[in-house]
């Protein structure tokens, strides 16, 4: 079990979840690929009645970046998929269109985007003064999810100093978790949701690579842990309260999800995008299902060669054969089904806007679930993080 600070809620590992065959790296979290670097800014102001345009707040913005130089002087490989277009998420056409990300990934509510867009692209610009004069245009990439359960989404209260400072906040090592930045307003599948992250790392013989995920969860579902079927067991389905065999009493849930997936596997565009297709069977096995309203974006990138601006491949193009893909498949796959378990255990109880509460998980209910299903194990056979990786 990991040490916890006292009222510090856990992740999945510290209690005991282990998920898939592969073994996490130092952090567990997206940050574990060398360079990555993720900050937040929360955004949680006033109580009471919804004043549109005013208030209360419960939102706030995420920033993802594959290294700390100039990402528009140095573009990293990318690629793109999307499993349910419900979404109002800019800059994931021209990702799979070039092969490549020049800007911060940032993570926000749905009505910030274009905002959020624009400070991007002020920001670049103060590090890029001439673009659109000696050189040519970029696109930055902005996902969403719809937190106005419980925030004044019409206020887009995130503001170009908000974008800047998460920015600024961006570093590596361990992430914090739950209720944060474009997480703070989240749902998922009936509890509260946000930011979560986890990692897998191959052995030297499948070639040592790290896979990093991030997720921000605002979806519908069955929440499934382990195999254990926990939503069902709590209560909390879709649709309805009222199971088994009942007629869905409609509740049109809204949502979306964002996944970011880095690793320093040396890929291309394509073989990119098919990382991000496997973000979807991790996803799978936690219930989520990708309703009607539910906007579910994913994106991966390389660190392994940078594109200098102005370049048609990255410096070092070797990548990995095709043959040589599915550890990196599995290894995305686990790490995506951990990082939206920790967005719901990190995920601390927000009171909204008219008084919606959107509860946390309860830690001790859920303890008995996965004993009841057998889905609580320490595995002791496996040597500490840092220690070296294995394979499945």
């Amino acid at each position: 079990m990991g040490e916890l600070r006292h009222g510090e809620r856990p992740r999945a590992r510290d209690i005991g979840i282990h998920l898939g065959i592969l073994r996490p790296g130092r952090f567990n979290a997206i940050t574990d690929v060398a360079g990555v670097m993720v900050g937040h800014v929360t955004l949680m102001e006033g109580e009471g009645p919804l004043i549109p345009g005013s208030g209360p707040v419960r939102t706030g913005v995420t920033a993802i970046l594959p290294h700390g130089g100039n990402l528009y002087r140095e573009k990293v490989p990318a690629g793109a998929f999307v499993l349910n277009g419900f979404g109002k998420s800019t800059g994931f056409i021209q990702v799979n269109e070039v092969g490549n990300l020049e800007a911060p990934i940032m993570l926000t509510n749905t009505l910030n985007v274009p905002l959020v867009a624009d400070a991007v692209i002020e920001w670049t610009l103060l590090n890029n003064p001439d673009i659109g004069i000696r050189t040519g245009t970029f696109s930055p990439v902005v996902g969403e999810v719809h937190d106005g359960f419980l925030n004044d989404i019409q206020g887009r209260h995130v503001r170009k100093e908000h974008v800047f400072q998460a920015i600024a906040n961006a570093r590596s090592g361990p992430v914090e978790e739950g209720s944060v930045g474009g997480g703070t307003g989240s749902s998922c599948m009936g509890f509260k949701g946000g930011i979560g992250t986890a990692s897998r790392v191959l052995s030297e013989s499948l070639g040592g690579y790290t896979v990093g995920v991030l997720v921000q969860t605002n979806v519908d579902g069955l929440l499934t842990i382990n195999g254990a079927p926990v939503g069902r067991e709590m209560g909390k389905y879709p649709f309805s309260q009222h199971f088994p065999y009942s007629i869905p009493e409609p509740q049109h849930p809204n949502g979306s999800l964002m996944v970011v997936v880095a690793t320093d596997a040396p890929l291309d565009q394509r073989q990119l995008e098919r990382m991000a297709k496997r973000v979807e069977l991790g996803l799978a096995r936690t219930g989520f299902y990708s309703s009607n309203a539910s906007g579910d974006f994913f994106l991966a990138f390389s660190v392994a060669g940078r594109v200098p601006h102005g370049a048609d491949r990255p410096l070092e193009s070797r990548v990995v054969s095709n043959d040589s893909m599915s550890p990196l498949f599995l290894a995305t796959v686990e790490a995506t089904e951990e990082a939206v378990v920790n967005s719901v255990l990190r995920a601390t109880t927000v009171v909204g806007r008219d008084g919606n509460v959107r509860e946390a998980i309860d830690i001790e209910e859920l303890l008995r679930i996965l004993r009841k299903y057998n889905a609580l194990e320490w595995d002791r056979t496996l040597p500490p993080w840092g220690g070296p990786a294995i394979s499945g």
